[in-house]
């Protein structure tokens, strides 16, 4: 052996392994070429069979396809034998060499053809030789070149493998051990009738569907759940025995290919027959819902009831109602109660439920105003019930109190407000009535403070006497009547501030004197529980006044010069503590404590609209220009999406409601963006006319208005207060992120991009009322009150709303201190509110901005 033989055979003893591995390629590569449609059809049959096709189909379709693919399989397999040829040892080296740089194992392989016995020339080809041999180190197997587009022009192959990944995914192979019992005489069945079954719980449980063929033993199932079944095969073959329907009427046959029933009670379900199961149905009832009253009704400050309950329900509480009726068996049948009462209709009402959440079980409080109701501070019944998704009513739950109505402290009022009730018990206390009234007014120096009211009293009651004199005392003059009574003994119970003063010391002369002559604990919390009251009706009066007059100048200068400033929490604070000090026994320190209360109170100034001499702060001016501004660009932020909504539905004038003058955003008639009165105009130069849009006039183009306003913004930050702090330099930036929208929102609407306009005014009003937060931080932090916002002015709210119809606070955030929808079910209204805007949003035959829009208020309340 020569020296090259025995290097060819160490380098094919080295390259035994990537030889191997590219002969397996080169095979597994002929044989798809050669096999590629046998393959192809036995995935694509057992794809079939996977999923159950067969299943369906008509049993002769089915052997006509297991022939037609036994024979295209039998002539492909033939077919591939027939062309598939093994690759030997050389071929595989062949191409492994050719994966090699300069076919190293073929020149291994050869012999020196010319001088073989020159010595140096032997020396060179030896040293070829090594290097050749060296380069068979980085010998790699081959891989496989399977190119089958040419055979498969129509990729039948891809086709073939992709169903059966779906069967992978979808099918079972349970499901092809079936097509062994296809029978083999007049296309039936050998041993298989199947069948498939579902269990659909009602949609209000959230419960999923279940698959019968899945399930074994025991099911659990909610009460009203659909069970369908759908046998296959031979009819009569597989039959259906079943005790959860509790039917009599309508079974039909227990062989029915189909099959629907409600499961109503725990039983059996059996599909008798070959491949049948039995299952053991647990029905789980479903339960009437619960509610429940958990406290006392509460009577607020101003009479409204608040009542608190509970509900709940197996899944969900769907609705609920409450009926409120007269418990005649305990009204003390006395006076003007004497005599027989007119037959009224009982309370309805709705509820509340949560907005959002969980309703399976929930604790709510119905509120509600009745004051005024004919029923209200007499015995009543309320009745409570609540349905659930399935339409059942709970047990009825009633309680038994007192109809909380306002309480009048006043003698006087008092007096009024029995003999109003007295009219609205029976037109039979007319007479009864009159007397009253006709002796309190007897002596009206001794008991009116005022003669307005002696004069008011006097017209009702000589109303009263004359239509019951003519016989005019209708139900509708007595209806009259009562609203008079009312609003005079409301008159003469909140009275005036001083009225309010004068109660408020007798309210503390009482409670001093109880405290001394050692009243009872319940005597003093109900003495301390009018306290409270008068106090409070106290504060309501100042603010009154002072919304009232805005010059309060002369008011505020009789005032000492150490004048003190209470909030709510600190009257509420002392006064918790006066209790307290009482419940301990220590009556001398609640007494002093109790006259430092009252002098406090006589004090006390409201801190709205102390500005000294009438005369406004820059910071005031520069809120005020600001304010403006933002109404400014309100208004035309409204009148492009009122132009965006009529180019998708001309003619609709959407956003106008009655009333609503002119195209600007305003709300009532007289309140428009455009055309502002000189009240609340900016004082600095240039703010009356340039803050304000209305001034542009009606044929100017929106963006030459935008630009106006942005114009305004840029003045107003560079004369901004506040340089050098930390909310100055942060109103700073708000305004001009303000100005870069707003000219963003020019350039939008003189290419007319209405929607872009729209959403870059919105960024510049979000940034206008940030810079408004942050200048009366600063104002605030300039006057040593820091933590209060500052104030812009005293101008009426009214003029900018939010989407809810919520009036601006005095930084221009959306937002009030003010109750909304007083005298409502705020709960239920709310709801109202939110089903109403997702209803419209989900309206395809409104203009997508508007369902946009909607969508915008649905993200952000």
């Amino acid at each position: 052996m020569g020296p090259e033989t025995s290097q060819y055979s160490k380098v094919i003893a080295r390259l035994r392994g990537p030889l191997w591995m590219t002969w397996a390629g080169m095979t597994a590569e002929r044989a798809a070429r050669a096999l590629w449609p046998l393959w192809s059809i036995i995935i694509a049959v057992l794809a079939v069979l996977m999923l159950g096709w067969h299943e369906s189909f008509l049993i002769e379709a089915v052997w006509g396809i297991a022939v037609l693919s036994a024979i295209s399989g039998l002539y492909f397999l033939i077919r591939g034998f027939m062309l598939f040829r093994l690759p030997n040892r050389m071929e595989a080296m062949a191409r492994l060499d050719s994966s090699l740089a300069g076919r190293p194992i073929q020149a291994l392989m050869d012999t020196q053809a010319i001088g073989p016995s020159d010595e140096a020339s032997a020396v060179v080809w030896r040293v070829h030789q090594s290097r050749m041999a060296a380069r068979t180190a980085d010998a790699k197997a081959v891989k496989p070149k399977v190119r089958l587009a040419a055979r498969d022009p129509f990729a039948l192959r891809y086709v073939a493998a992709l169903l059966f990944g779906v069967a992978v995914l979808f099918g079972s192979l349970w499901r092809v051990g079936t097509v062994t019992e296809i029978a083999q005489n007049n296309g039936a069945v050998m041993s298989g009738p199947v069948w498939e079954g579902w269990i659909e719980p009602p949609a209000y449980t959230g419960k999923p569907s279940l698959y019968l063929n899945d399930q074994d033993g025991q099911i659990d199932v909610p009460e009203g759940s659909r069970i369908s079944l759908r046998l296959y095969g031979e009819i009569g073959a597989l039959t259906v025995a079943e005790t959860v329907s509790q039917r009599i009427e309508g079974t039909g046959s227990a062989a029915d290919p189909g099959q629907n029933f409600i499961a109503l009670t725990s039983g059996t379900l059996e599909i008798a027959g070959p491949n049948g199961r039995l299952w053991d149905i647990a029905v789980t009832p479903d339960t009437q819902p619960r509610v429940e009253v958990v406290g006392a009704a509460e009577r607020g400050a101003d009479g409204v009831m608040s009542l608190p309950f509970v509900a709940s329900d197996d899944y969900e509480v769907v609705g609920g109602s409450a009926e409120i009726a007269l418990d005649l068996n305990a009204v003390s049948r006395r006076y003007g109660l004497s005599v027989d009462p007119e037959v009224r209709a009982n309370i309805a009402l709705d509820l509340p439920l949560p907005i959002s959440g969980d309703r399976s079980d929930f604790a709510e409080t119905l509120i509600g105003n009745f004051s005024e109701h004919p029923f209200a501070n007499l015995p009543v019944k309320l009745s409570m019930t609540v349905q659930d998704a399935k339409g059942q009513s709970s047990d009825v739950n009633t309680t038994h109190l007192i109809l909380p109505g306002r309480r009048f402290f006043d003698p006087m009022a008092r007096a009024l407000i029995e003999q109003r009730q007295w009219l609205l018990w029976s037109k039979d206390n007319a007479d009864r009535t009159t007397q009253m009234i006709r002796a309190i007014s007897h002596r009206p120096d001794d008991v009116f403070r005022s003669k307005t009211t002696y004069l008011r009293m006097r017209m009702i009651l000589r109303r009263l006497e004359t239509q019951i004199a003519f016989d005019q005392f209708t139900k509708e003059a007595r209806d009259e009547a009562v609203v008079a009574l009312w609003d005079l003994a409301t008159l003469i119970e909140d009275g005036d501030v001083e009225d309010a003063l004068e109660r408020m010391h007798r309210a503390q002369e009482r409670l001093l004197e109880a405290m001394k002559n050692g009243a009872s604990d319940e005597e003093i919390t109900e003495l301390m529980d009018e306290l409270r009251r008068a106090n409070e009706n106290y504060i309501n009066q100042l603010q009154r006044e002072t919304a009232r007059n805005s010059e309060t100048q002369e008011r505020q200068q009789g005032m000492r010069d150490d004048a003190m400033q209470m909030t709510q929490d600190d009257l509420q604070d002392m006064m918790d503590r006066i209790q307290e000090l009482m419940e301990e026994g220590r009556m001398a320190e609640a007494e002093q404590a109790l006259q430092e209360l009252q002098e406090m109170m006589e004090n006390m100034q409201v801190a709205e609209g102390q500005q000294g001499e009438g005369q406004q702060s820059e910071g005031q001016q520069a809120m005020e220009g600001l304010a403006d501004v933002l109404r400014g660009q309100q208004g035309l932020s409204d009148q492009a999406f009122r132009d965006l909504q009529e180019q998708y539905n001309p003619g609709a004038q959407a956003g106008e409601s009655d009333g609503n003058e002119g195209r600007n955003g305003g709300q009532g008639r007289g309140q428009l963006h455009e055309g502002q009165s000189g009240e609340g105009q900016g004082q600095g130069e240039g703010q009356s006319g340039e803050a304000s849009d209305g001034q542009q006039g009606e044929g100017q183009g929106l963006a030459e208005r935008q630009e106006n306003l942005r114009r305004e913004v840029e003045r107003q930050r560079g004369a901004l207060p506040g340089a050098g702090s930390e909310a100055g330099d942060a109103a700073r930036e708000a305004l001009r992120r303000a100005e870069d929208a707003m000219r963003g929102a020019g350039e939008a609407l003189q290419s007319d991009d209405l929607p872009e306009a729209i959403d870059r005014q919105a960024e510049a009003m979000d940034a206008l009322r940030e810079g408004m937060q942050n200048l009366g931080e600063a104002m605030a932090k300039a006057e040593g009150r820091e933590g209060q916002q500052g104030s812009a002015d005293g101008r009426e709210g009214g003029e900018q709303r939010d989407p809810l119809g919520r009036n601006p606070g005095a930084t221009g955030q959306a937002g009030t201190d003010q109750g909304l929808l007083q005298g409502e079910d705020v709960y239920r209204r709310a709801r109202e509110l939110l089903d109403e805007i997702r209803k419209r949003s989900g309206e395809s035959v409104r203009p997508e901005v508007e369902r946009d829009y909607l969508r915008r208020l649905l993200d952000r309340f």
